[in-house]
Parts: C-alpha cells; structure tokens; sequence
C-alpha cells in the first residue's frame, strides 16, 4: 500500500498515542512554569527554555542551577548524569531512524522518555509514512511540554498566594519515583543503592555538594553490581 505523504494524517495517527503524555506533561510542565515564574524568571524564559532544552526533570534541576553560581562544569556533569540513558534509548532507535533524512535531526533532538516509549512500540498505519509519524509524536509531545510550561509561567506571574515551598514538587517526584522502585522487585537493589549513596554523600560532603559525588557513587555501584542487578531483573 502507498504510504500516504500528508504530515496532517501522521498528526491523526500519532496523536491518540500522545493522549496519557498530554495528561502528565500538562501537569508537569504548568508545575515547572509556575517554580520558573516564582523563582523570577519571565514565562518567555521558561518557553525559551522549554523549547531549545526540553530535558524534563533536568529543567527543574536547572531552576537552582540558574539562581546559583556560575558552574558550568557542574552543570555538565549534573545534565550528563541525569540525562545519559538518552544515550541507550538513541542507540536502540539508530535503525528505526535510519533513512529518515533531514527529520533526524529534530527526532534525535525530540528525544524523551514519553516518546522513546511511543515510536519504539507503536504499530504505525501503513498508509502512514513512518518518519512522518515519528516526527508528529516528536513535535506533538514537545509542543504539550512547551504549551503547558508556558501556560503555568503566565499563571506564576498573576497569581497571588503563597507559593513558598513549591520548589519541593521535584523532591517529592524523585521521592515517589524512589518509592515505586523500592516497591518494585525488579529494580530494588537500585533503588536501595540511590538512596544509600545520596545519605552517606549527604553526610559527609554536606548539603552544598553532595549530589555529584552521589552520582558518581551510584554509577560506581551501578556497575560494579550490574550482574545482580541483571539477576535480579529477571525473576
């Protein structure tokens, strides 16, 4: 069957994919808005941001990062850790992405979790041309993180009750995440190993510098335990 060359069709086919995606990045991203707008930052900073950076949980981390002092190897390191299974969700896509010309660029870009999880499993219509459906789940799920960020920045600057305290909604995301895998047989060691590095690094590097040094614990443990992590995956 030809596949059809219409981007307006591959929109349709993507988009009940993007549904659960829409529904969680609108709350995060209005969430993120609204932590931009109340540490004093514009809600055309946070869209700036949201557009050029889309890094999901780095972009809260990144809230701090701007407030503090100037730390770009920091910053790099943080991002790097935070960010590298990106590295082993593009290795995966290399053959799906192959021969999608001049779109790759944006795809590899586009990048994230949600839409890993969606072009990696969904069956694409064949009367859709499969880059052009990879491309509209892309640009639909940045344009929810974008719309939605944008959305709480504007509603960060008009509101007026207190908002102190909610730059906790990241510590209370990485918290539930800790949970869930806590409760998860298959990912408990690396939950446990989490939460031991960031309490040993915590006290004995302080509160100021401890999450580097967490990091490089964890990926230490990561790989030194990876054949009991493996084990233990598969039971």
């Amino acid at each position: 069957m030809n596949k059809n060359s219409s981007f307006s069709s591959a929109l349709r086919a993507a988009f009940p994919h993007t549904l659960p995606v829409l529904a969680g990045f609108g709350v995060l991203g209005a969430t993120y808005g609204i932590l931009m707008s109340v540490s004093g930052f514009p809600f055309w900073v946070t869209s700036l941001i949201s557009l050029t950076v889309f890094a999901g949980s780095m972009q809260f981390v990144a809230v701090n990062l701007l407030l503090g002092a100037f730390a770009p190897l920091e910053a790099f390191l943080l991002t790097l850790m935070i960010n590298a299974r990106h590295i082993f969700y593009g290795i995966s896509m290399l053959d799906r992405y192959k021969g999608k010309g001049i779109k790759k660029l944006y795809l590899i870009f586009g990048m994230c979790d949600e839409t890993f999880s969606i072009n990696c499993t969904a069956k694409v219509p064949e009367d859709v041309d499969e880059g052009k459906f990879f491309l509209a789940t892309t640009l639909l799920n940045q344009s929810y993180w974008v719309i939605a960020s944008t959305v709480g920045g504007i509603f960060g600057s008009i509101i007026s009750f207190e908002t102190r305290g909610i730059e906790f909604v990241m510590t209370a995301m990485f918290f539930v995440i800790l949970v869930d895998q806590l409760r998860e047989k298959k990912a408990r060691i690396s939950g446990i190993i989490g939460l031991f590095s960031g309490a040993v690094c915590l006290a004995v590097f302080g509160a100021d510098v401890f999450i580097l040094p967490t990091m490089a614990a964890i990926l230490l443990f990561l790989t030194l335990l990876r054949p009991l992590i493996d084990k233990e995956a598969k039971v």
